[in-house]
Parts: structure tokens; sequence; C-alpha cells
């Protein structure tokens, strides 16, 4: 009940410093409101940033592996030169990886061109000419706003087909529906089986929008594959771990390419947990400097809050000395002057996640990106106060706990 009474004086206390030093009061809170907007803005345009990316990954499936060239990396010295020579994945070592392995759900081999593309007089130029074996959609799906996928026939055959994505088809067929027209690439007429559903960018500013997807059996009987990027995509049979079917895709590779046992490996296979944790890392850095940022505001509105609680003291003296007299006790002061530190400091504290509010309200407005302030930032704003109030405000109250109560009271007069 002294608990309860103490916290509901202290609240008031805090309230009238506010109400009778108003400018004082409110100058001394910035350093904390700013202090909590620097941290929690940070984190909250970053754990959306992470979300968002993440969500992105994830979209590529964490369970499917990516046999290519090149190993993916994030940060630090690339040693290009190791894998210059190495040889692109070919069809026929994906055809070999569903025959001999035990892990493997599904496979499909992709690569992928910039070219222009035209129907009658309207055309656009460096679109993505994504080409693809026939298990591609068991791998990596997508969804069609028209149309259909190509057939097992069609892809084995190679068959001048295509599906466009919903920014091709609104740009070269405008007004028109454009499944079962032609569109013209590498200077040969495709027929349009399907139109891609449109699905915007992603946070890595990619997006199959503007795609041409064509049967990987036409495409490379048109382009030279050898040197511009090969990929097999392999997805795992179900309660098959990522580790389980590397660890059985390298054993094969190596022994489709004929490599000695003492030779490193020719290929690299990827998965999407290598760009999380570089992320990760990425995103851990920034937080830092957000710490960094936001503490030096905190540090001032730190010695704001001391300033109002000495300056308090100060004008309570004789109330102190008087409370003293009809037997509070000293703890009873200094959680009284403590509870008032930290209620004022959670106030800035409230302010600055209201500004942080108002960004996120700003930014889904004005731009396409989902700017979420979390209840863990919330809380993380709020405990952060608190602390700054109980430990800018500790010295004050301290020295108000020890004051004597006849001297206090003398102070009056």
């Amino acid at each position: 009940m002294i608990i309860f009474k103490l916290i509901v004086e202290s609240f008031l206390f805090a309230i009238n410093a506010l109400v009778i030093n108003k400018v004082r009061t409110l100058l001394s809170l910035l350093g904390i409101t700013i202090g909590i907007f620097s941290i929690i803005a940070v984190f909250t345009v970053f754990d959306s940033l992470e979300h968002a990316i993440k969500s992105e990954i994830n979209a590529l499936g964490n369970n499917v592996l990516f046999i290519q060239k090149w190993p993916w990396a994030m940060g630090g010295d690339y040693p290009w030169w190791k894998y210059y020579q190495r040889p692109e994945p070919k069809m026929q070592e994906m055809v070999e990886i569903e025959k001999r392995s035990g892990t493997v759900e599904s496979a499909a081999f992709m690569f992928s061109v910039s070219r222009t593309a035209y129907f009658q007089n309207n055309s656009m130029e460096n679109l993505p000419i994504v080409a693809v074996s026939h298990n591609y959609t068991q791998v990596m799906p997508f969804d069609l706003q028209s149309g259909r996928y190509f057939t097992r026939l069609e892809s084995h055959s190679g068959k001048n087909i295509a599906i466009i994505g919903a920014d091709v088809a609104e740009s070269l067929y405008p007004g028109m529906d454009p499944i079962g027209r032609k569109i013209k690439v590498f200077g040969r007429k495709l027929d349009i089986i399907g139109v891609i559903k449109k699905e915007g960018d992603d946070v890595f500013g990619n997006s199959s929008d503007n795609w041409i997807i064509i049967p990987a059996n036409y495409g490379r009987n048109l382009i030279d594959i050898r040197n511009i990027g090969c990929t097999i995509i392999v997805m795992a049979k179900p309660n098959i771990s990522n580790d389980q079917m590397k660890d059985e895709l390298t054993g094969i590779m190596r022994s489709i390419r004929k490599l000695p046992p003492r030779a490193d490996d020719s290929f690299a296979i990827n998965e999407t947990d290598i760009i999380s944790k570089g992320f990760d890392q990425l995103f851990a850095v920034i937080a830092l400097v957000g710490w960094i940022i936001g503490g030096f505001s905190l540090l001032v509105g730190g010695f704001g809050i001391a300033n109002i609680m000495f300056v308090s003291v100060k004008e309570r003296t004789s109330q102190i000395g008087i409370q003293k007299s009809l037997g509070a006790k000293n703890y009873f002061i200094l959680l009284q002057f403590l509870f008032e530190a930290v209620f004022l400091a959670i106030m800035g504290g409230i302010v600055g996640l209201l500004i942080v509010y108002a960004l996120t309200l700003i930014v889904r407005a004005a731009f396409e990106f989902e700017l979420i302030l979390t209840f863990g930032n919330i809380n993380l704003g709020l405990v952060i106060s608190g602390l700054i109030g109980l430990v800018s405000g500790f010295i004050p109250a301290w020295s108000a706990s020890k004051l004597n109560p006849v001297d206090a009271m003398r102070s009056n007069f």
C-alpha cells in the first residue's frame, strides 16, 4: 500500500514539475526524447528491413540449394581468381543429379541474358530473358495472372513459346490480351502462353514483372551458355536437411566431373542461409552505430533529469523536513524522488516513441515499404528511459533522503 501511495505521489510530482516549470522541464527532457528517438528509429528501420529481406530470402526456399560456378559471399576479400576457371553447370549434370540423388525431391536448370523485346512498334530494352527447365516451378514457384505454364513436351522439345511478366504485358500490349500473340526476341518470334502475376520490386530491387521466361532447351539453341552464369536449383525431400543434401550433392558433382580426391571442388553449392548471416552481421554493426548515436543524446538527457531532480530537492527541502518529522523513513524519501525521476524520463521516452510512430505512418504513406514499430522496440524504449531516470535520479534522491529534518525545516525560514 505504501509503495502504491509512493508511486501515485511521485507521478503527481512529475506532472507538477511539467506544469509549473514547462520550459525548463521540456528542455531537460529533450535529450531523453532525442536519444530514444535515435535508438528506436534505427532499430525500427532495420527491424523492418531485416523482416523484409528475410521474407524475400525465405521466398527462395529454406530447403533449396543452388549449384553454381561462383560461391556467394558477404563482405571481406573475395578470391575470384580461384573460381574464374571453373566451368558453368550444365543441364546434363542436372539430369545426372536427378538420377543419382536420394535426397533431392526436384531439380531445375536456369540461365538468363538481357535482350530487347518487340511487338509491332512497341519495344522494351534490357529485359531479363530467363530460360528454365520444366521443373522450375517446383523449386521456385510463381503465380500466373493468366494463361498456363509449359507442358513437359514443350520444355523438352524447346518450343518457341514464352511466359511474360506483368510489366511486359502492360508496355508491349496496352489494352490487349497478350495470350496467343507473338513477342520478338533474339530475332525470333515466340508465342505467349502465360502472364506472370504482378508482384512489384523486392527489397533487392528485383522483380519478375519484367521477365520473359522461355524453355531452357529453346534458349540454349540460340545462346552460348558456357560463360553466362548457369544455375542448377535443387530442392530437398521432406525431412532431409540442407547439410545432408549438400554432402550428397558434393559427392555426386565430384563424381560427374571426375575430380581426383585431392582436387578442390570445381563448383559452389550455395544456400540462402549465407545471405541471412551476412545481413545479420551488417545489421549488428548498424545497431551498434544506433546505440552510439542515441547514447550521446541519452547521456545529455540523463544530466537533464539529474538537474531537474536537484532543483526539485532544493525547492522541496522544507517539505522533506516536515515528512521526516512526521516519521517518514529515509527509504520513503529516496523512493519518492527516484520514482519521480523515472516518471519524468519515461515521459521523455514516450514522446520519442510517438515521433517514431509518426515516422512509420509517413513512410508507409509516401513509400511502398512497411515500416513497423514493434512492441519489442516500444518496450525497449520505455525500459531504457526508465533506467536513465533511475540512474540520473539516484544521487539527488539519495541526498534528499539524508537531509536532517531540523535543518531541512529551517530552510523554509
